[in-house]
Parts: structure tokens; C-alpha cells; sequence
């Protein structure tokens, strides 16, 4: 190591020694600074003002990020590259979120190199660090990154009891125009009693063709023992569920039933207290109690708000299917919410950087690439989701 390199460690152990594991968060920040300097010079193939005949490309300051650790949020100063012919510098010890920062790199990259939304697309790559790249430098990066996120959508699965199954909309261009693309999720709870994120898919609508290529892909891919799904109401995941995996039990969604309950009511006094009423119905400590509770909800309604009557007494008992779980797996699959929540949101915050994505590949490329760091999460979790257990019902 060089004498700047003994320097910087030598500064971090000052003010560890000044001033003790208290600030172990600045130690941490500038250790890992160091680290990144040292991957950037490896990247380049050289020192800091080094002139060598292996240099590829040469520093181009830092760019100031906030990161997570075990120790706090730390600010750190992030390396930056220029003129490097290759794909473009990121630490390696920033891999867990590198992913997904490429794939939005590529799709606005793609977006300014055929000429749409040019001004939007230099921005987000300013915030990157990333001055340019050309179309030979977007394929090359496109090229490695596509074969690493079709490995993980296309890797074996096993038996997988519960599954929760969702979609969210995004902007993308095809044909010339722009239009509404469904993004198709499942993340299901093993035997290892851990969630994990199975599958993702692009398409243009959630009709059932749609949601039966992706259900059939993950059998190919090896899926078995399904006995319980979650999932809101659509016509063709229904149908697409029952061809595919007819022989699992189906719990509707009860937060989207609540929120189906209110457009069905006819004022907006029934519109503001149905959400609660509906909740004395799910927190039932049995099935009937819970049908009981609902009995008595439609009866309520039955003179003053018929049709919204006949829509609780037809709809309701599909979200009650729960009640047939031990008691202790209720919470975790009674709604879709753990699929809103942990992926469907975290989607939303980070596509909406690209707002309006050049093509299906470039959609596909960055939500799998988001997935793969939700899914490696919650596999190195030591906090069982479900444990199967507790059986007693």
C-alpha cells in the first residue's frame, strides 16, 4: 500500500482512538471510501496520477451518496470514472443495489441515444456520474446485464406452499406509442420459511393469456406443492389460476375487498364507516364468527342499501377463505399487502426515475433487477416469515 493509502488508515484509526465506537459510523464511511478508491485505480488499471501503459480511462472526482449499514446511515463520496471504453465504474462493495442502478442507467441511456426525453435522460445520468455513453457501450453492458437477470428469472424453483400473487402498471413505449404495461409478480414462502420473489413478467395487459404464460412458467420452471394463493380480483388471473393451478385454495384479498366495498357504497356516510364494519368481519377470532359478523353486516344494508347487500353477501366469503389457516399464518395471507408493500412500492420508487421506458426490454431489465435485491435480502433474512411449526389451528 502507498504512503497515501497508510495516510487514510491512519486517519480512520485516529478518530477511532479519539473518539471510540461511538462514531463507529464516520470510521466505517471513511473505510469504506478508502475501499472504493482502491476498486476504482483496479478498474483503471492505475494509480491516482499514475501514468501507465494498462490505464483505462482516468478518476473523474467523487459524487456524494447516503447509504444503510448496521451502524446508521453514512455519507460517503463515491469514485467516479471518464473515459473508460467498457461499462461504466460502480464499486463492487455497493453490489447489492448495482443492479438496478445499471438498468436504469441503460434505460435512459437507450431512451438518449434514440432521441426521447434527451433532457431527462442527461439528468439521471448526471446523478449516476456518468457524463455519456455510446450505443456500442450501452449493448455491451445491456448484453451482460440481460444474461445475469434471465439466469434469475429462469432459475429451478421447488415446492412452495403459499403464494402471493400481484401487478402494477408502468409507461412504456411500443409501437410507436406510449401505453400501460402490466408488470406480473409472485413471491412465495418455502420450506425454509422465508419469502422469496419467484418470478417476473412484461406484458400489456393482465388478460388471462397473460397472467396463464406466467403461472405455466413457473411449473416449468419446477414449481410444486401450491396449496394456498393470495391475490386480488381480476377476470383473467382467475381464470388463469384455475387452469393452472386449480387445485390450490384462493383467498381474495381483504384490503382490496374493503376498498372494492367502499366505490359499492351508495353515500358517503355507508362510504366512510364500511372499512371498519368490514373490519370487525376480518379480525373474527373464527370462521363463524366471521360469518356470523358478515350475516349481520348484510342485514344491516338490506332495506337501506340493497345493492351494496347483495355485493357484501356474493363477494365477502372469498376474502374469509383465510380462516382456514392455522391461526398464526392469518395475518401474513390474509391481503396482498406483503407483496404491496415490500415490492409493488419499492417498483414505484425506483421506475420512477425513468417515468417512460424505451421498450419492453428495458422495463423487464430494470423491475427483475430490483426483485433480484429484494429476493437476496429476504434469502440472507434470519427471521423465518412463516414457521411451520405452529400448526395449531
Amino acid at each position: 500500500m502507498d504512503r497515501r493509502k497508510d495516510t487514510a488508515v491512519e486517519a480512520v484509526l485516529e478518530h477511532l482512538i479519539a473518539y471510540g465506537p461511538g462514531d463507529i459510523a464516520t470510521v466505517f464511511g471513511r473505510a469504506f471510501e478508502l475501499a472504493m478508491q482502491i476498486e476504482r485505480e483496479r478498474f483503471l488499471g492505475a494509480g491516482l496520477y499514475e501514468r501507465t501503459q494498462a490505464r483505462e480511462g482516468y478518476a473523474n472526482g467523487y459524487k456524494a451518496k447516503r447509504i444503510d449499514t448496521s451502524a446508521g446511515t453514512v455519507s460517503v463520496q463515491v469514485p467516479k470514472t471518464a473515459g473508460h471504453d467498457g461499462e461504466p465504474f460502480y464499486p463492487q462493495s455497493l453490489e447489492r443495489t448495482r443492479r438496478s442502478v445499471r438498468a436504469v442507467v441503460l434505460s435512459v441511456a437507450e431512451m438518449y441515444i434514440k432521441g426521447v426525453s434527451t433532457r431527462q435522460a442527461e439528468a439521471v445520468m448526471r446523478e449516476f456520474g456518468i457524463e455519456s455513453l455510446s450505443s456500442s457501450q450501452v449493448s455491451r453492458a445491456t448484453k451482460l446485464l440481460d444474461e445475469e437477470l434471465e439466469a434469475w428469472r429462469n432459475r429451478p424453483l421447488g415446492e412452495i406452499r403459499y403464494l402471493i400473487l400481484d401487478a402494477r402498471y408502468e409507461k412504456m413505449r411500443h409501437g410507436g406509442v406510449v401505453r400501460d404495461a402490466a408488470v406480473l409478480s409472485v413471491i412465495g414462502v418455502g420450506p425454509d420459511e422465508r419469502r422469496r420473489v419467484l418470478g417476473v413478467s412484461v406484458a400489456l395487459s393482465e388478460a388471462e393469456v397473460h397472467w396463464r404464460r406466467f403461472l405455466e412458467s413457473l411449473v416449468v420452471r419446477g414449481l410444486r406443492g401450491v396449496e394456498f394463493i393470495v391475490s386480488d380480483d381480476h377476470a383473467g388471473l382467475r381464470a388463469a389460476r384455475r387452469a393452472v393451478l386449480g387445485g390450490a385454495t384462493w383467498q381474495r384479498c381483504q384490503f382490496h375487498l374493503s376498498q372494492n366495498a367502499i366505490h359499492h357504497a351508495p353515500n358517503a356516510m355507508i362510504r366512510k364507516r364500511i372499512g371498519s364494519e368490514l373490519r370487525i368481519v376480518w379480525n373474527a377470532e373464527t370462521l363463524p364468527k366471521a360469518e356470523t359478523a358478515l350475516a349481520e353486516l348484510v342485514a344491516s344494508y338490506r332495506d337501506t342499501a340493497p345493492k351494496l347487500a347483495a355485493w357484501l353477501e356474493e363477494n365477502v366469503p372469498e376474502g374469509l377463505v383465510v380462516f382456514t389457516l392455522p391461526e398464526h399464518y392469518r395475518r401474513r395471507l390474509r391481503t396482498s399487502n406483503p407483496m404491496e408493500r415490500a415490492v409493488q412500492q419499492e417498483l414505484k420508487r425506483r421506475t420512477a426515475k425513468v417515468r417512460v421506458f424505451p421498450g419492453e426490454d428495458a422495463l423487464l431489465r430494470l423491475v427483475s433487477a430490483i426483485l433480484v435485491e429484494i429476493d437476496e435480502q429476504w434469502a440472507s433474512d434470519t427471521k423465518a416469515y412463516i414457521k411451520w411449526e405452529c400448526q395449531d389451528a
